[in-house]
């Protein structure tokens, strides 16, 4: 733990110098699952020319090492600095609906930096749960608990959400999910369109806005440029939900981050495993939104 506190404490222009030092070996060198990355850009961006999407990978990469140690110096921001680097649009929406006394469902992908932006709305004066699954190994588990909880945001592993459900159930808050992830049980996922290819998503941050009519809003993640964010929220749904469609908040979902994807190409996770599975592998599939 004491070198990642020593990371930490480093200014972020050493760090920058340590994450284009990482470019070069994650890219050049390890080539850590550059056969991925250039498959999923590659049929993501069919009508892309082999320069474009080069372009994009090589962007990824810079991106990918830019999250490393932006993650590890969280700790050691100050909160003005980190106010400073994290702006948003929407938030007087967000601060009204809990103002009102709402839960409220966040809705992002792993797009930009998406581990500082939690603690920024925690320190904008909004209450956060941030919702993600849980590392199999028990020292990053602890590591990147410790990080994402320093500013007062609340690491929820999935598993334990219903139960943290009823326990704050008369808290005011943003639940935030990451929900581009991959399905654990493909075939109870809700499959769908997505970047030109047959995708399953979980179905849950749906089935929990209809079961206890919260309402949903997306958080478009930007980078301004290095090291500066730029967050919109905009609502994706709200109760009651009885005549609106099943998969209808997911597929609204789908639709924002698909636009988000297009805009910044080189920002999303492009190594995440994300079409490891298709359709096809099961008998039967099909998500319950009930």
């Amino acid at each position: 733990m004491f070198f990642f506190r020593f990371l930490a404490w480093l200014p972020l222009w050493a760090l920058y110098g340590l994450a284009d030092f990482l470019y070069v070996v994650l890219f050049y060198l390890v080539r850590y699952r550059r056969a991925v990355v250039e498959e999923n850009i590659r049929l993501s961006f069919p009508e892309k020319s082999p320069a474009e999407r080069q372009a994009i990978t090589r962007g990824f990469y810079r991106n990918l090492t830019d999250l490393l140690v932006e993650t590890l110096k969280l700790p050691g921001l100050s909160a003005d600095e980190l106010r400073r680097r994290v702006e948003f649009t929407g938030m007087d929406m967000v601060r009204q609906l809990i103002a009102d006394g709402h839960v409220i469902i966040a809705m992002t992908s792993h797009s930009s930096n998406w581990e500082w932006i939690p603690s920024a709305i925690v320190l904008a004066g909004v209450p956060i749960d941030s919702v993600y699954k849980t590392l199999t190994s028990p020292f990053s588990e602890e590591l990147v608990r410790g990080i994402r909880g320093h500013f007062g945001a609340v690491p929820v592993p999935m598993n334990t959400l219903p139960r943290r459900m009823v326990q704050a159930k008369n808290i005011p808050r943003l639940i935030g999910m990451v929900a581009d992830q991959v399905p654990d049980v493909p075939e109870h996922a809700h499959w769908m369109p997505f970047l030109h290819r047959d995708t399953p998503f979980y179905p849950g941050s749906e089935r929990l806005a209809r079961s206890r009519n919260l309402p949903v809003v997306y958080v478009d993640v930007v980078r301004v440029r290095r090291g500066h964010y730029h967050v919109t929220f905009s609502k994706l749904a709200e109760p009651p939900y009885t005549e609106l469609p099943h998969a209808a908040i997911l597929e609204r979902y789908r639709d924002r981050i698909e636009q988000t994807i297009r805009e910044h190409p080189s920002d999303w996770l492009w190594s995440h495993k994300r079409w490891k599975h298709w359709r096809g592998k099961y008998a039967k599939v099909g998500a319950k939104f009930d």
